[in-house]
Protein backbone atom coordinates (compact mmCIF):
# COMPACT_ATOMS: atom_id res chain seq x y z
CA UNK A 1 0.00 0.00 0.00
CA UNK A 2 1.48 3.67 -0.90
CA UNK A 3 0.80 6.31 1.59
CA UNK A 4 -2.03 8.63 1.60
CA UNK A 5 -1.39 12.07 0.19
CA UNK A 6 -3.79 13.12 2.86
CA UNK A 7 -2.56 11.76 5.86
CA UNK A 8 -0.73 13.84 8.42
CA UNK A 9 2.42 11.87 7.89
CA UNK A 10 2.41 12.46 4.36
CA UNK A 11 1.71 16.76 4.98
CA UNK A 12 4.79 16.96 7.29
CA UNK A 13 7.13 15.40 5.20
CA UNK A 14 5.68 17.84 2.11
CA UNK A 15 6.48 20.52 4.02
CA UNK A 16 9.79 19.77 5.59
CA UNK A 17 10.91 18.79 2.11
CA UNK A 18 9.48 22.25 1.12
CA UNK A 19 11.45 23.93 3.83
CA UNK A 20 14.45 22.10 3.07
CA UNK A 21 14.15 23.58 -0.64
CA UNK A 22 13.83 27.06 0.28
CA UNK A 23 17.01 26.48 2.80
CA UNK A 24 19.12 25.13 -0.35
CA UNK A 25 17.58 27.63 -2.95
CA UNK A 26 18.71 30.55 -0.41
CA UNK A 27 22.52 28.96 0.39
CA UNK A 28 22.76 28.77 -3.19
CA UNK A 29 21.44 32.44 -3.77
CA UNK A 30 24.18 33.40 -1.24
CA UNK A 31 26.76 32.16 -2.92
CA UNK A 32 26.00 32.82 -6.00
CA UNK A 33 25.84 36.58 -4.97
CA UNK A 34 29.39 36.16 -3.17
CA UNK A 35 31.51 35.05 -6.10
CA UNK A 36 29.20 37.17 -8.96
CA UNK A 37 31.58 40.25 -10.03
CA UNK A 38 28.33 41.37 -11.15
CA UNK A 39 27.01 42.08 -8.19
CA UNK A 40 29.78 44.25 -6.58
CA UNK A 41 29.27 47.72 -4.74
CA UNK A 42 30.31 49.13 -8.11
CA UNK A 43 27.37 48.24 -9.28
CA UNK A 44 24.78 49.79 -6.70
CA UNK A 45 23.54 46.67 -5.07
CA UNK A 46 23.37 45.82 -1.75
CA UNK A 47 25.57 42.77 0.07
CA UNK A 48 23.99 40.81 1.96
CA UNK A 49 23.57 41.15 5.85
CA UNK A 50 26.46 39.41 8.04
CA UNK A 51 25.93 38.95 11.44
CA UNK A 52 28.49 36.07 12.97
CA UNK A 53 32.47 36.55 11.98
CA UNK A 54 32.53 34.34 9.25
CA UNK A 55 29.61 36.10 7.70
CA UNK A 56 31.81 39.20 8.41
CA UNK A 57 35.16 37.83 6.84
CA UNK A 58 32.80 36.62 3.90
CA UNK A 59 31.22 40.33 3.44
CA UNK A 60 35.02 41.44 2.90
CA UNK A 61 35.69 38.36 0.84
CA UNK A 62 33.03 39.26 -1.37
CA UNK A 63 34.33 42.78 -1.89
CA UNK A 64 37.24 41.89 -2.54
CA UNK A 65 36.28 40.25 -5.47
CA UNK A 66 35.92 43.72 -7.43
CA UNK A 67 38.68 43.79 -9.40
CA UNK A 68 39.71 47.83 -10.27
CA UNK A 69 42.40 48.93 -13.10
CA UNK A 70 43.01 52.20 -11.64
CA UNK A 71 43.21 53.63 -14.93
CA UNK A 72 39.62 53.49 -15.84
CA UNK A 73 38.17 57.01 -14.78
CA UNK A 74 34.69 55.80 -14.35
CA UNK A 75 35.63 53.61 -11.03
CA UNK A 76 35.45 54.92 -7.50
CA UNK A 77 38.20 56.00 -5.32
CA UNK A 78 36.36 55.85 -2.47
CA UNK A 79 35.62 51.95 -3.21
CA UNK A 80 39.24 51.27 -4.20
CA UNK A 81 39.77 52.33 -1.10
CA UNK A 82 37.04 50.38 0.63
CA UNK A 83 38.80 47.35 -1.03
CA UNK A 84 42.30 47.92 0.22
CA UNK A 85 40.85 48.31 3.94
CA UNK A 86 38.78 45.16 3.52
CA UNK A 87 42.45 43.05 2.16
CA UNK A 88 44.09 44.61 5.28
CA UNK A 89 41.08 43.30 7.46
CA UNK A 90 41.39 40.00 5.38
CA UNK A 91 45.38 40.12 6.08
CA UNK A 92 44.78 40.79 9.79
CA UNK A 93 42.49 37.93 10.09
CA UNK A 94 44.92 35.10 8.38
CA UNK A 95 47.43 36.51 10.76
CA UNK A 96 45.79 36.55 14.02
CA UNK A 97 43.31 33.30 13.22
CA UNK A 98 44.90 30.48 15.11
CA UNK A 99 42.31 27.71 14.92
CA UNK A 100 41.65 25.86 11.22
CA UNK A 101 39.92 28.24 8.90
CA UNK A 102 36.11 27.07 7.83
CA UNK A 103 36.07 25.63 4.30
CA UNK A 104 33.49 27.80 3.20
CA UNK A 105 36.10 30.48 4.15
CA UNK A 106 38.77 28.85 2.73
CA UNK A 107 37.59 28.01 -0.71
CA UNK A 108 36.23 31.55 -1.66
CA UNK A 109 39.44 33.62 0.29
CA UNK A 110 41.06 31.07 -2.20
CA UNK A 111 38.92 32.05 -5.25
CA UNK A 112 39.30 35.87 -4.15
CA UNK A 113 43.03 35.54 -4.49
CA UNK A 114 43.11 33.88 -7.63
CA UNK A 115 40.84 36.53 -9.05
CA UNK A 116 42.93 39.06 -8.24
CA UNK A 117 46.31 37.52 -8.99
CA UNK A 118 45.99 35.62 -12.42
CA UNK A 119 44.97 38.17 -15.11
CA UNK A 120 46.11 39.34 -18.04
CA UNK A 121 49.17 40.81 -17.47
CA UNK A 122 50.13 44.25 -20.35
CA UNK A 123 52.01 43.44 -23.25
CA UNK A 124 56.02 44.53 -22.55
CA UNK A 125 57.27 47.88 -22.68
CA UNK A 126 60.60 47.52 -23.50
CA UNK A 127 60.92 45.77 -26.30
CA UNK A 128 65.19 45.25 -26.43
CA UNK A 129 66.07 43.03 -23.30
CA UNK A 130 69.62 44.19 -23.34
CA UNK A 131 71.27 47.60 -22.99
CA UNK A 132 74.23 49.42 -23.53
CA UNK A 133 74.72 51.55 -20.71
CA UNK A 134 75.39 49.80 -17.46
CA UNK A 135 73.46 51.99 -15.80
CA UNK A 136 70.56 50.69 -17.06
CA UNK A 137 70.34 47.18 -16.69
CA UNK A 138 68.86 47.17 -13.74
CA UNK A 139 65.66 49.66 -14.68
CA UNK A 140 65.68 47.84 -17.61
CA UNK A 141 62.56 45.69 -16.19
CA UNK A 142 61.37 48.13 -13.50
CA UNK A 143 57.97 49.07 -14.74
CA UNK A 144 55.81 49.86 -11.55
CA UNK A 145 52.28 48.98 -11.96
CA UNK A 146 49.14 50.31 -11.09
CA UNK A 147 47.27 47.72 -9.30
CA UNK A 148 50.48 46.95 -6.70
CA UNK A 149 48.57 48.92 -3.95
CA UNK A 150 46.05 46.15 -3.65
CA UNK A 151 48.49 43.18 -5.25
CA UNK A 152 50.72 43.51 -2.26
CA UNK A 153 48.41 42.73 0.24
CA UNK A 154 46.85 39.84 -1.81
CA UNK A 155 50.93 38.46 -1.91
CA UNK A 156 51.26 38.90 1.34
CA UNK A 157 47.47 37.30 2.38
CA UNK A 158 48.75 33.65 0.21
CA UNK A 159 51.49 33.91 1.66
CA UNK A 160 50.59 34.08 5.07
CA UNK A 161 47.71 31.18 4.05
CA UNK A 162 51.01 28.87 3.32
CA UNK A 163 53.02 29.61 5.97
CA UNK A 164 49.67 29.46 8.55
CA UNK A 165 47.92 25.94 7.01
CA UNK A 166 49.07 22.92 6.55
CA UNK A 167 49.89 21.76 2.63
CA UNK A 168 47.28 19.07 3.01
CA UNK A 169 44.53 21.34 3.36
CA UNK A 170 46.04 23.58 0.67
CA UNK A 171 46.12 20.93 -1.69
CA UNK A 172 42.72 20.62 -2.64
CA UNK A 173 43.43 24.91 -3.55
CA UNK A 174 46.57 24.99 -4.64
CA UNK A 175 47.15 22.75 -7.33
CA UNK A 176 49.12 22.46 -10.81
CA UNK A 177 47.69 24.75 -12.68
CA UNK A 178 47.34 27.56 -9.61
CA UNK A 179 51.57 26.74 -9.47
CA UNK A 180 51.66 27.62 -13.55
CA UNK A 181 49.65 30.44 -13.20
CA UNK A 182 51.94 31.50 -10.29
CA UNK A 183 54.81 30.98 -12.93
CA UNK A 184 53.00 33.40 -15.65
CA UNK A 185 53.50 36.40 -13.17
CA UNK A 186 57.13 36.15 -13.07
CA UNK A 187 56.94 37.67 -16.30
CA UNK A 188 55.05 40.85 -14.87
CA UNK A 189 57.27 44.34 -15.65
CA UNK A 190 56.82 45.37 -11.92
CA UNK A 191 60.02 43.97 -10.08
CA UNK A 192 57.89 44.44 -6.21
CA UNK A 193 55.37 41.48 -7.49
CA UNK A 194 58.21 39.65 -9.30
CA UNK A 195 59.86 39.76 -5.58
CA UNK A 196 56.67 38.85 -3.48
CA UNK A 197 56.11 35.91 -6.39
CA UNK A 198 59.28 34.66 -5.64
CA UNK A 199 59.19 34.88 -2.16
CA UNK A 200 55.52 32.89 -2.08
CA UNK A 201 56.98 30.11 -4.74
CA UNK A 202 60.08 29.43 -2.72
CA UNK A 203 57.54 28.79 0.42
CA UNK A 204 55.45 26.49 -1.76
CA UNK A 205 58.16 25.04 -2.85
CA UNK A 206 59.37 24.58 0.58
CA UNK A 207 56.36 22.92 1.97
CA UNK A 208 54.49 21.53 -0.57
CA UNK A 209 57.38 18.70 -1.18
CA UNK A 210 54.94 16.56 -3.35
CA UNK A 211 55.02 19.36 -5.71
CA UNK A 212 58.81 19.84 -5.83
CA UNK A 213 59.44 17.89 -9.38
CA UNK A 214 56.97 19.14 -11.03
CA UNK A 215 57.31 23.05 -9.64
CA UNK A 216 61.39 22.63 -10.87
CA UNK A 217 59.54 21.48 -14.62
CA UNK A 218 58.21 24.48 -15.18
CA UNK A 219 60.86 26.63 -14.08
CA UNK A 220 62.84 24.88 -16.45
CA UNK A 221 60.49 25.07 -19.14
CA UNK A 222 60.32 29.05 -18.87
CA UNK A 223 64.51 28.92 -18.92
CA UNK A 224 64.42 26.83 -22.22
CA UNK A 225 61.90 28.99 -23.63
CA UNK A 226 63.55 31.83 -23.07
CA UNK A 227 67.14 30.61 -24.21
CA UNK A 228 66.47 29.02 -27.19
CA UNK A 229 62.68 30.92 -28.36
CA UNK A 230 61.90 34.34 -27.73
CA UNK A 231 64.99 35.69 -25.40
CA UNK A 232 62.21 37.79 -23.87
CA UNK A 233 61.30 37.60 -19.86
CA UNK A 234 61.49 40.04 -17.11
CA UNK A 235 61.65 37.00 -13.91
CA UNK A 236 64.66 34.90 -15.20
CA UNK A 237 66.85 36.51 -12.40
CA UNK A 238 64.05 35.68 -9.75
CA UNK A 239 63.63 32.69 -10.88
CA UNK A 240 67.62 31.34 -10.40
CA UNK A 241 67.06 32.99 -7.28
CA UNK A 242 64.66 30.34 -6.39
CA UNK A 243 67.19 27.87 -7.95
CA UNK A 244 69.83 28.89 -5.99
CA UNK A 245 68.46 28.17 -2.68
CA UNK A 246 67.37 24.86 -3.91
CA UNK A 247 70.84 23.74 -5.13
CA UNK A 248 72.60 24.96 -1.84
CA UNK A 249 70.39 22.49 -0.48
CA UNK A 250 71.00 19.00 -3.07
CA UNK A 251 73.04 16.39 -1.33
CA UNK A 252 76.25 14.71 -2.61
CA UNK A 253 76.43 12.80 -4.91
CA UNK A 254 74.38 15.14 -7.21
CA UNK A 255 71.84 13.32 -9.13
CA UNK A 256 72.01 12.73 -12.52
CA UNK A 257 69.06 15.21 -13.62
CA UNK A 258 70.83 17.87 -11.66
CA UNK A 259 73.39 17.57 -13.61
CA UNK A 260 71.25 17.67 -16.92
CA UNK A 261 69.89 20.88 -15.46
CA UNK A 262 73.50 22.41 -15.60
CA UNK A 263 74.11 21.28 -18.79
CA UNK A 264 71.38 21.84 -20.37
CA UNK A 265 69.66 24.92 -18.85
CA UNK A 266 72.06 26.98 -16.62
CA UNK A 267 75.16 26.89 -18.90
CA UNK A 268 73.04 27.69 -22.51
CA UNK A 269 71.51 30.98 -20.02
CA UNK A 270 75.24 32.21 -20.55
CA UNK A 271 74.69 32.63 -24.22
CA UNK A 272 71.73 35.41 -24.32
CA UNK A 273 71.57 38.66 -24.93
CA UNK A 274 70.28 39.98 -21.88
CA UNK A 275 72.72 37.84 -19.59
CA UNK A 276 74.08 40.91 -17.75
CA UNK A 277 70.68 41.39 -16.30
CA UNK A 278 70.61 38.18 -14.74
CA UNK A 279 74.31 37.05 -14.78
CA UNK A 280 74.82 37.83 -10.82
CA UNK A 281 72.08 34.82 -9.73
CA UNK A 282 73.55 32.71 -12.72
CA UNK A 283 76.97 32.79 -11.54
CA UNK A 284 75.84 31.81 -8.25
CA UNK A 285 73.94 28.60 -9.18
CA UNK A 286 76.85 27.34 -11.49
CA UNK A 287 79.57 27.86 -8.57
CA UNK A 288 76.94 25.69 -6.06
CA UNK A 289 77.40 23.05 -8.17
CA UNK A 290 80.94 23.21 -9.06
CA UNK A 291 81.59 23.97 -5.32
CA UNK A 292 79.73 20.57 -4.60
CA UNK A 293 81.26 18.75 -6.97
CA UNK A 294 84.65 19.80 -8.37
CA UNK A 295 84.66 17.63 -11.39
CA UNK A 296 81.99 19.45 -13.24
CA UNK A 297 84.29 22.58 -13.37
CA UNK A 298 85.65 21.20 -16.68
CA UNK A 299 82.47 20.89 -18.06
CA UNK A 300 81.29 24.44 -16.84
CA UNK A 301 84.00 26.21 -18.30
CA UNK A 302 84.13 24.97 -21.60
CA UNK A 303 80.40 25.41 -21.47
CA UNK A 304 80.95 29.08 -20.91
CA UNK A 305 84.34 29.28 -23.75
CA UNK A 306 81.59 27.65 -26.21
CA UNK A 307 79.04 30.45 -25.71
CA UNK A 308 81.89 33.36 -25.31
CA UNK A 309 80.55 36.67 -26.67
CA UNK A 310 82.41 38.24 -29.91
CA UNK A 311 81.30 41.61 -29.77
CA UNK A 312 79.66 42.29 -26.41
CA UNK A 313 82.16 43.81 -24.22
CA UNK A 314 80.22 44.11 -21.22
CA UNK A 315 79.29 40.30 -21.38
CA UNK A 316 83.14 39.22 -21.71
CA UNK A 317 84.04 41.52 -18.40
CA UNK A 318 81.46 39.65 -16.12
CA UNK A 319 82.53 36.18 -17.70
CA UNK A 320 85.97 36.68 -17.35
CA UNK A 321 85.19 37.29 -13.68
CA UNK A 322 83.05 34.10 -13.57
CA UNK A 323 85.71 32.11 -15.02
CA UNK A 324 88.29 33.65 -11.96
CA UNK A 325 85.65 32.25 -9.26
CA UNK A 326 85.58 28.83 -11.11
CA UNK A 327 89.24 28.52 -10.88
CA UNK A 328 88.86 28.58 -7.05
CA UNK A 329 86.73 25.21 -6.86
CA UNK A 330 88.14 23.52 -9.85
CA UNK A 331 89.37 19.69 -9.15
CA UNK A 332 93.38 20.64 -9.35
CA UNK A 333 93.45 17.29 -11.56
CA UNK A 334 91.65 18.74 -14.00
CA UNK A 335 94.10 22.15 -14.52
CA UNK A 336 96.04 20.47 -16.97
CA UNK A 337 93.23 20.38 -19.48
CA UNK A 338 91.97 23.34 -19.01
CA UNK A 339 95.09 25.58 -18.44
CA UNK A 340 95.36 25.96 -22.62
CA UNK A 341 91.99 26.69 -23.28
CA UNK A 342 91.26 28.83 -20.65
CA UNK A 343 94.64 30.86 -20.76
CA UNK A 344 93.80 31.20 -24.85
CA UNK A 345 90.80 32.90 -24.26
CA UNK A 346 92.30 35.04 -21.58
CA UNK A 347 95.00 36.04 -23.44
CA UNK A 348 92.46 37.63 -26.74
CA UNK A 349 90.73 39.50 -24.08
CA UNK A 350 93.39 40.57 -22.84
CA UNK A 351 94.94 41.89 -26.49
CA UNK A 352 91.29 43.19 -26.84
CA UNK A 353 91.11 47.08 -28.01
CA UNK A 354 88.36 47.51 -25.45
CA UNK A 355 90.61 48.77 -22.56
CA UNK A 356 87.97 47.62 -19.80
CA UNK A 357 87.98 44.04 -21.53
CA UNK A 358 91.70 43.89 -21.95
CA UNK A 359 92.34 45.29 -18.01
CA UNK A 360 89.48 42.80 -16.77
CA UNK A 361 91.79 40.02 -18.30
CA UNK A 362 95.16 40.93 -16.81
CA UNK A 363 93.83 41.36 -13.32
CA UNK A 364 93.51 37.93 -13.49
CA UNK A 365 97.24 37.16 -13.03
CA UNK A 366 96.75 38.40 -9.78
CA UNK A 367 94.78 34.94 -8.76
CA UNK A 368 97.59 32.62 -7.11
CA UNK A 369 95.39 29.60 -8.08
CA UNK A 370 95.20 31.13 -11.54
CA UNK A 371 98.44 31.47 -11.66
CA UNK A 372 99.20 27.85 -10.09
CA UNK A 373 96.90 26.15 -12.73
CA UNK A 374 98.98 27.84 -15.60
CA UNK A 375 102.16 26.69 -13.70
CA UNK A 376 100.86 22.74 -14.50
CA UNK A 377 100.77 23.31 -18.07
CA UNK A 378 103.39 25.71 -18.58
CA UNK A 379 105.16 24.57 -21.72
CA UNK A 380 102.09 24.18 -23.36
CA UNK A 381 100.41 27.78 -22.08
CA UNK A 382 103.53 30.33 -22.34
CA UNK A 383 104.11 30.34 -25.96
CA UNK A 384 100.14 31.53 -26.34
CA UNK A 385 100.33 33.95 -23.52
CA UNK A 386 103.69 35.44 -24.16
CA UNK A 387 102.78 36.03 -28.05
CA UNK A 388 99.97 38.04 -26.67
CA UNK A 389 102.10 40.13 -23.94
CA UNK A 390 104.76 41.31 -26.45
CA UNK A 391 101.60 42.15 -28.98
CA UNK A 392 100.14 44.32 -25.83
CA UNK A 393 103.75 45.97 -25.56
CA UNK A 394 103.81 47.21 -29.34
CA UNK A 395 100.60 47.85 -30.18
CA UNK A 396 97.88 48.26 -27.75
CA UNK A 397 96.80 51.96 -27.51
CA UNK A 398 96.08 52.07 -24.22
CA UNK A 399 98.78 53.32 -21.75
CA UNK A 400 97.27 51.72 -19.02
CA UNK A 401 96.82 48.80 -20.37
CA UNK A 402 100.54 48.87 -21.69
CA UNK A 403 101.74 49.39 -17.87
CA UNK A 404 99.47 46.46 -16.64
CA UNK A 405 101.08 44.09 -19.55
CA UNK A 406 104.49 44.73 -18.57
CA UNK A 407 103.81 44.21 -14.86
CA UNK A 408 102.29 40.68 -15.93
CA UNK A 409 105.58 40.32 -18.00
CA UNK A 410 107.70 40.60 -14.97
CA UNK A 411 105.82 38.18 -12.99
CA UNK A 412 106.05 35.48 -16.20
CA UNK A 413 109.57 36.18 -16.68
CA UNK A 414 110.30 35.26 -12.86
CA UNK A 415 108.36 32.00 -12.99
CA UNK A 416 110.64 30.78 -15.90
CA UNK A 417 113.13 32.74 -17.32
CA UNK A 418 114.92 30.60 -19.77
CA UNK A 419 111.24 29.65 -21.18
CA UNK A 420 110.04 33.00 -21.07
CA UNK A 421 113.18 33.51 -23.78
CA UNK A 422 113.02 30.86 -25.07
CA UNK A 423 109.38 31.76 -26.21
CA UNK A 424 110.75 35.18 -26.66
CA UNK A 425 113.23 33.64 -29.76
CA UNK A 426 110.30 31.12 -31.08
CA UNK A 427 108.06 34.26 -31.25
CA UNK A 428 111.10 36.58 -33.18
CA UNK A 429 111.93 33.73 -35.54
CA UNK A 430 108.49 33.33 -36.46
CA UNK A 431 108.46 36.45 -37.21
CA UNK A 432 111.14 36.69 -39.44
CA UNK A 433 110.13 33.26 -41.22
CA UNK A 434 106.46 35.39 -41.94
CA UNK A 435 108.60 38.18 -43.24
CA UNK A 436 110.34 35.65 -45.76
CA UNK A 437 106.72 34.26 -46.71
CA UNK A 438 105.51 37.78 -47.50
CA UNK A 439 108.48 38.75 -49.59
CA UNK A 440 108.55 35.79 -51.52
CA UNK A 441 104.59 36.05 -52.09
CA UNK A 442 104.76 39.94 -53.44
CA UNK A 443 108.25 38.59 -55.64
CA UNK A 444 105.43 35.77 -56.58
CA UNK A 445 102.87 38.39 -57.43
CA UNK A 446 104.86 40.69 -59.29
CA UNK A 447 106.09 37.92 -61.80
CA UNK A 448 102.60 37.05 -62.51
CA UNK A 449 101.88 40.71 -62.87
CA UNK A 450 104.73 41.18 -65.51
CA UNK A 451 103.69 37.47 -66.63
CA UNK A 452 100.07 39.21 -67.45
CA UNK A 453 101.20 42.41 -69.02
CA UNK A 454 103.93 40.77 -71.30
CA UNK A 455 100.75 38.51 -72.47
CA UNK A 456 98.69 41.46 -72.79
CA UNK A 457 100.88 43.58 -75.35
CA UNK A 458 101.79 40.47 -77.46
CA UNK A 459 98.11 40.23 -77.83
CA UNK A 460 97.75 43.14 -78.75
CA UNK A 461 100.50 43.30 -81.67
CA UNK A 462 99.32 40.50 -83.12
CA UNK A 463 95.59 42.23 -82.88
CA UNK A 464 97.08 45.40 -85.17
CA UNK A 465 99.01 43.13 -87.05
CA UNK A 466 95.75 41.17 -88.33
CA UNK A 467 94.31 44.13 -89.02
CA UNK A 468 96.63 45.82 -91.33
Amino acid sequence: MGVIRNSPEASSKKKKSTTTLLYLFELESRSYHSTSTLSSPKNGKLLPSFESENDEILSAIFICNTIFTFTDPSESPSEQDLKRVKLNQLLLFTKSSKKALDDRILSRLMSMLSANLFRPLPPPSNTSVTSDLPDEIEELFSSPGPLWPHLQIVYDILQRLVINLDPKILREYIDRQFLLNLVSLFQSEDPRERDSVKNVYHRIYAMFTFYRSSMRKSMNDVFLHYVFETEKHCGIGELLEIWGSIINGFTVPLKEEHKLFLMRVLIPLHKTKGMQVYHRQLAYCVSQFVQKEPALGGVVVRGILKYWPITNCQKEVLLIGELEELVENIDPDQFRKLALPLCTQITRCLNSCNSQVAERALYVWNNEQFVKMTSTAIEEVFPVIVQGMERNLKLHWSSSVKQLTQNVKVMLEEMDPSLYYKCLQDISLCESEARREESMRKERWEKIENAAAKNQFLQQTQSICVSH
